[in-house]
């Protein structure tokens, strides 16, 4: 099995730990409250959200996929870092077997953060993965970092 990796950052003026809070600590409460039109619920079917744990994430209707599944791997909230690897969906994957993502929030100096993601592919035998195949995926989690963003510049509050 060969493995693909891509690595991605974006600054915000939103303080690190405050991103941490509201795209890993509590995004299953956040997200679908702020982005309902992309994903409808997050769970925890196994666990409370340390490692080990189980997180579904449930897509809005109309869409490609119905399902995610993720086990998270490490959560370090003093970091502010979390790796976890999306193990199940109800799309079967024709090319990966599975990803390992790793994010991590660093403060930068104008009070925000710089957050940086790492996805690595671990495809099956014989196949080879490039960045167009998997840059839809990459902008909806863009897409929605920015959604978190804006919400969270506008509730200054929120996560403080």
């Amino acid at each position: 099995m060969a493995v693909t990796c891509f690595t991605q950052e974006f600054s915000t003026p939103v303080a690190p730990s405050r991103m941490f809070k509201a795209l890993i600590l509590n995004s299953h409460n956040l997200i679908p409250k702020i982005a309902p039109q992309g994903i409808k619920s997050i769970e925890f079917v196994e666990g409370d959200g340390a490692a080990g744990s189980i997180k579904q994430t449930n897509l809005a209707d109309g869409g490609h996929l119905k399902w995610l599944k993720h086990r998270i791997d490490a959560v370090d909230a003093e970091k502010l870092a979390c790796k976890y690897t999306l193990i199940e969906s109800d799309v079967a994957f024709d090319k990966i077997e599975s990803v390992v993502y790793e994010v991590k929030f660093e403060a930068s100096s104008d009070g925000g953060c710089v957050c940086k993601m790492t996805s690595e592919y671990h495809v099956k035998e014989g196949v080879e993965l490039k960045e167009e195949d998997i840059k839809q995926g990459k902008d909806k989690a863009m897409g929605l970092y920015k959604v978190v963003e804006e919400y969270l510049l506008a509730n200054p509050n929120v996560y403080a």
